[in-house]
């Protein structure tokens, strides 16, 4: 029987802005500024259908719309409430006062309502039906007179001739709805529709006390630090997108650089160094590596470090590559960074003696086994191993990080959600705030040392699993895939390893979880008392310095793990 379909109230979008609203006041109310308490005030005093028509508008792309299209059912009386949010200052008519604002006004209509609009210009329009939309608007915002334009699209006589509207509106006051949505989601990535994917079922949250939810942000500075470099984030990406010269995106981001980074706050620091990373990336792949490594030199956030070294090398500056490695094995943040510095050094002594050296990822694929599947399976090699495997009488998943990523999810699952971590904000999170920063292990390394003793009572571990297996099935948590195999796989993992390396696995991924929830063998093989982790290589395939990682730890703690090669058999 299919589930019952969820069905929505009709104002259920005024019903989540009143609830995010209502929190915000909660939890922020010291650090809203007069604007934004004002337009609180001014907000509760519309009406119901007020509010709902502005929502609405606040919901969908732009801030210029056609008062013609507006179809909302719920909202009775539509022109009575369009006229209460211009007379409240919520929305404002189409005027001269618009005039930098044109291409977006224009933007509103269809490539034939611009060539019309142009014939009520009486502009010459032959050829233009065979030009995009977008150079037909290039070319009426050039030779189009704005009052003009004005003076059509607000005539009831011209629209109801040639189709076109007589009412365009602007939304006002976004400024600030985006600011309550910021400080709700504590980003600029969250979206009221988070709230209709819970209700209607598609997406399941963690449920938290609301009253232990603590402020993503502490202070005015702090709110508008980190608003100020997601706002900077996104017009790198436009400028992107813009194909704006190289010099030029690099002079842009060291002037902001340079008015704004000593005064952010630890917060936006965070971002910052994020933001500075997806630049300097950007610059070296257009092959600006001077400019790249400027800015590269701006953050330590993994791999900066790395790239700064790859440069060096390319400008033949290797003493300087060399101290930087140095440096990097003296405190390695992560393996591949760590490997990659070992290598680094390795490949320039071997260069002095002339002699030839290997990469620790290449001398362990060399080293490894190798057996002899069929073509067929070229296109999904690990699968050709497990049925490799099972022909053999052995059992076989293809489990790479999922298996290791929900193990951990699972067994500390009340722990990575532990409002007392102080990294729970809203209702709608899918993982604490802090879950891949350095701070998640040191405010939970107790209480996860604490659980961990639990391995050593076999059956007290077999019947927490199950009720947080089925406790918290199908809850989103960004470290567990959910299907029904999982649960049998993990105790099966736990019945071959020790509760010692099961422990000592764990917290090395705690360490670090940005980088060692990943690089995990493909495979889990077991049999009658044996099982093993494998990593597949296909002949063209190669090792990463993650996955060397993963192999060395293994070997470190006695888990029985290996690269297998795969050959091609002949065919006949």
């Amino acid at each position: 029987m299919p589930p019952e379909k969820i069905e929505l109230p009709p104002k259920y979008y005024l019903t989540y802005f009143q609830y995010l609203i209502d929190f915000v006041k909660k939890k922020y109310q010291h650090i809203l500024n007069e604007t934004e308490q004002q337009f609180l005030a001014d907000f509760e005093a519309l009406t119901e259908n007020e509010k709902c028509l502005f929502i609405r508008f606040c919901n969908r792309t732009g801030t210029f719309f056609r008062t013609e299209k507006l179809k909302y059912v719920e909202i009775e009386n539509i022109p009575e409430s369009l006229n209460g949010l211009i007379d409240k200052g919520f929305i404002e008519s189409l005027s001269e006062n618009h005039l930098l604002e044109a291409a977006e006004v224009l933007d509103i209509f269809s490539k034939s309502e611009l060539i019309e609009l142009a014939k009520m210009l009486n502009l010459e329009t032959r050829g233009k039906a065979s030009l995009k939309k977008e150079e037909v608007l290039d070319w009426l915002l050039a030779v189009g007179n704005w009052e003009d334009m004005i003076y059509l699209l607000n005539s009831e006589d011209y629209a109801n001739i040639y189709g076109l509207p007589h009412s365009l509106v602007k939304v006002v006051k976004q400024t600030e709805v985006q600011m309550l949505k910021f400080l709700f989601f504590g980003s600029r990535h969250g979206d009221m529709t988070e709230f209709v994917t819970r209700d209607l079922g598609f997406q399941s949250y963690e449920k938290f006390d609301e009253d232990k939810m603590v402020a993503y942000f502490q202070t005015r500075q702090e709110v508008e630090d980190k608003l100020k470099v997601s706002l900077a984030r996104e017009d790198f990406y436009l400028m992107q997108q813009a194909d704006i010269e190289i010099l030029d995106i690099y002079n842009w981001f060291m002037d902001w650089t340079e008015t704004h980074r000593k005064e952010l706050s630890e917060i936006a620091i965070l971002t910052y160094g994020t933001f500075s990373l997806r630049v300097a990336l950007y610059l070296e792949k257009k092959k600006a590596l001077d400019e790249a490594l400027t800015i590269f030199r701006l953050t330590e956030e993994s791999p900066s470090r790395e790239r700064q070294v790859r440069i060096l090398d390319k400008q033949k500056n290797r003493e300087e590559a060399k101290a930087l490695c140095e440096l990097i094995l003296a405190e390695p943040q992560n393996a591949t960074e760590q490997f990659f510095a070992e290598d680094y050094l390795n490949r320039i002594e071997a260069i002095l003696l002339k002699k030839k050296s290997k990469k620790a990822v290449t001398q362990q694929l060399h080293n490894s086994d190798f057996i002899t599947i069929a073509t067929t399976w070229k296109r999904q090699v690990e699968f050709g191993v497990v049925d490799y495997y099972q022909n053999r009488g052995m059992k076989a998943e293809f489990t790479e990080n999922h298996l290791w990523r929900s193990l951990f999810g699972l067994l500390f699952w009340d722990i990575i959600f532990d409002t007392d971590s102080l990294a729970i904000h809203h209702p709608l999170q899918r993982s604490p705030s802090d879950l891949f920063k350095p701070t998640f292990f040191e405010k939970r390394k107790e209480k996860m040392e604490e659980r961990l003793k639990m391995l050593e009572d076999e059956d007290a571990t077999i019947v927490y699993m199950n009720r947080i297996f089925f406790e918290k099935f199908g809850l989103t948590n960004p470290l567990v895939q959910w299907y029904g195999g999982l649960f049998p796989l993990i105790l099966t993992l736990l019945e071959r390893l020790s509760p010692e390396q099961i422990t000592l696995i764990t917290l090395e991924m705690a360490k670090n979880l940005r980088q060692n929830l990943r690089g995990f063998p493909d495979l889990f093989i077991w049999a009658d008392g044996e099982y093993s982790f494998i990593e597949v290589k296909s002949p063209t395939d190669s090792l990463s310095n993650q996955q060397l990682f993963w192999l060395r730890f293994f070997e470190s703690v006695n888990v029985r793990s290996k690269v297998l090669r795969v050959e091609w058999a002949v065919e006949v």
